[in-house]
């Protein structure tokens, strides 16, 4: 990441990435350095300018930002984090979201001070993803079952790769699942902040995972945490 967060605006609203530019530079560290009208020509900044961050709407004439998101993750050239504005109104944007390769969510409700903070996390490297998120990502999961004969999640095979995790990368990786940040995780587990960092970074290369989100949804897509079960204490 360079010195100045570099962050390309993709919405077909032009009063929209207005205000989102005034925003965002008004932050010192942050840049806007481009802006797109829909997802093919994000596609085409993103390639160009090589953000740190996009802001990506979701609906939008043409190619919409879902489609755009899976494109720019895709691409091998790429180091874009994709923040992707959304409302929990559909939640069917979420989660293709999640599966599109999104690192980020945020309601187009929040705050000047949220949209700040968004940006600064994912170009950390970090993923954004809010208690609220990952209770709808539980909600979703627990209404999972295989086509044909239903079969719990709870059930299914436990990945051969989780039983590469120490008992302590083991439970850190079920409090990412419950959507603990790396604070909570250490207050919970009475470790140090860095030691949790670095427990999550090995969780993540262990399970070949890209971020937390990921981790959310491998977690109760194989059942390592099960909805509605009891949470550690």
């Amino acid at each position: 990441m360079s010195a100045l967060i570099r962050v390309l605006l993709v919405d077909d609203q032009a009063l929209v990435r207005a205000g989102f530019r005034i925003i965002l530079e008004s932050e010192p560290g942050i840049v806007v350095v481009g802006e797109a009208v829909d997802g093919s020509a994000a596609i085409r900044q993103a390639a160009a300018l090589q953000p740190d961050v996009i802001c990506m709407d979701v609906q939008m004439p043409g190619m919409d930002g879902l489609t755009a998101t899976r494109a720019i993750v895709a691409d091998p050239a790429s180091r874009a984090a994709v923040l992707v504005l959304t409302t929990f109104d559909r939640e069917d944007y979420l989660f293709s979201a999640l599966q599109h390769g999104a690192s980020g969510f945020l309601l187009k409700n929040a705050t000047p001070e949220a949209l700040v903070e968004a940006v600064q996390v994912l170009a950390r490297g970090d993923a954004l993803l809010s208690p609220e998120i990952t209770r709808r990502v539980i909600e979703r999961f627990a209404r999972i079952s295989l086509p044909g004969r239903p079969t719990p999640v709870s059930e299914r095979p436990e990945p051969a790769a989780v039983g590469e995790l120490t008992d302590r990368e083991r439970e850190v990786f079920e409090l990412i699942a419950l959507g603990l940040a790396n604070a909570e995780i250490a207050a919970r587990l009475y470790l140090g902040e860095a030691t949790v960092k670095t427990h999550v970074s090995k969780v993540l290369q262990k399970l070949d995972l890209r971020d937390r989100i990921q981790a959310v949804v491998y977690a109760y897509e194989h059942g390592i945490v099960v909805p509605g079960a009891p949470q550690q204490r």
